[in-house]
């Protein structure tokens, strides 16, 4: 798209997802425990692994409403990204359901 800069044009396109993630987190069966205890395993691993990017999916409020894990994950995503773990954090669009797309930022890179 030539007559927008690339951030407006990907939010014409619409965001990243499932499909443009390298790997799925699917965390919709997990009880709260089990996917804090997911989300730090996999941020602890990232941090001397390569970036790469992660689609993290979530149940959806049950009938009538009800707690679910987006605001639980969402504070230690957010956590991860102000300590540098995380580059790139963003909720999935409303074709994949309820979770959030994450880049990770990986091993930095040693100068020489």
């Amino acid at each position: 798209m030539p007559h927008f800069e690339e951030f407006y044009a990907n939010k014409l396109r619409g965001g990243l997802g499932v499909v443009d993630a390298d790997s799925v987190l699917d965390l919709r069966s997990a009880g709260r425990e089990q996917a804090a205890a997911s989300i730090q395993d996999m941020l602890e691993r990232s941090r001397f692994a390569t970036p790469k990017s992660v689609a993290i999916r979530l149940n959806p409020p049950a009938e009538g409403g009800g707690e679910t894990l987006f605001q639980p994950i969402g504070k230690a995503l957010l956590e991860a990204k102000k300590r540098g773990w995380i580059a790139r954090l963003q909720t999935l669009p409303a074709q994949d359901g309820l979770g959030f797309y994450v880049v990770l930022a990986g091993k930095p890179e040693r100068e020489a």
